[in-house]
């Protein structure tokens, strides 16, 4: 497994679109991508509990996966997130 922690930057945090960009990004991997956010693991491909954790900007979270190519999927999505998640 390889994890990293990011913080989200965009205004709006996880609302409808970057949270759908989020799990289009996840989906290029084959690793099971998961976020871990405020206590809670989510699945990082299920839009709708993305949305209801409540993520906001400034939030920590966990971004981790497992499988063949988990450091790949972690490296993108965290630098997708670094940079606001097209907000």
């Amino acid at each position: 497994m390889y994890s990293k922690t990011v913080t989200l930057v965009n205004p709006q945090g996880f609302h409808m679109r970057p949270a759908s960009l989020f799990v289009a990004e996840v989906g290029k991997f084959s690793a099971p991508v998961k976020i871990v956010a405020k206590g809670n693991e989510i699945p990082g491909n299920s839009l709708m509990a993305i949305m209801a954790a409540g993520i906001k900007c400034g939030d920590e979270i966990e971004v981790k996966a497992e499988g063949e190519d988990e450091q790949a999927a972690v490296e993108a999505i965290v630098a997708f997130v670094e940079s606001g998640m097209g907000d």
